[in-house]
């Protein structure tokens, strides 16, 4: 029964540690919050809040991520190699390309919009007005003419006199319109050598009476040993830059 006692009374001490006023000291920082606790720094917390819930969507939508994904997924459906490079290798290869592209328009950004922002001299709506500008520059610089025109015409917009009375909700989309356009012609061209070598395989088996050989078996380190000969990865990752800043 002392024992019983005991172990009670030991589990019992943190709740009457928290029940007894004073015995534990709080953190400074929940007592006085500090800084945060204004209504500018809530205010920066919850738009830097939504600036990462929103981030996917924008490395989708305002950067050239989607051109690079598709061109590389092209390039694995034509080697016909199941697992390699692996999905998350493409993906991350991706992304880093996708930074190095958007580094210049990033710094723009942070100098021109996020930096005085943080310092005081902007506030939310000056900030987003001075951001717009570069992000448009990049977008309209690879956004064809007949996308654009298409989103005015559906909806119903008088068109600009230039281009920096375009506003961010017709050329986000115009510019993802453009940018899968482009994404697939890219494939085609990566596809089509890998095709070639698939007809001219195929060809020669069934010239040599081996109709039971399946192609895809020889056909995989043909294209391999091809691909490696001409250094595909160096010249495919050359002609997605020099297509992007061209």
């Amino acid at each position: 029964m002392r024992t019983r006692t005991s172990i009670a009374a030991i589990l019992l001490l943190p709740v009457s540690a928290l029940a007894a006023p004073g015995t534990i000291p709080l953190p400074s920082s929940l007592l006085s919050p500090g800084p945060i606790a204004g209504p500018s720094g809530a205010l920066q917390l919850a738009l830097l809040l939504s600036v990462i819930s929103l981030l996917p969507a924008i490395v989708l939508s305002c950067t050239c991520f989607a051109r690079f994904i598709i061109a590389l997924s092209f390039l694995k459906a034509g080697l016909a190699t199941q697992g390699a490079p692996p999905t998350q290798i493409l993906v991350g290869l991706a992304l880093f390309l996708t930074a190095f592209v958007m580094a210049p328009v990033a710094t723009q950004v942070h100098q021109g919009a996020i930096a005085p922002y943080m310092a005081g001299k902007l506030d939310e709506s000056g900030a987003l007005e001075a951001a717009t500008p570069p992000i448009r520059t990049f977008l309209l610089k690879r956004t064809r003419q007949a996308d654009l025109a298409l989103f005015y015409d559906a909806s119903r917009t008088v068109r600009p006199a230039n281009s920096n009375e375009v506003p961010l909700r017709i050329a986000v989309p115009a510019y993802m319109l453009s940018e899968l356009r482009t994404s697939y012609e890219i494939g085609l061209v990566i596809l089509l050598p890998f095709l070639v070598i698939d007809l001219v395989i195929a060809t020669v088996l069934s010239s040599l009476g081996l109709m039971m050989l399946p192609p895809s078996t020889v056909a995989l380190p043909v294209k391999l040993l091809v691909f490696i000969a001409a250094d595909g990865w160096h010249l495919i990752m050359n002609s997605l830059l020099l297509g992007v800043n061209g």
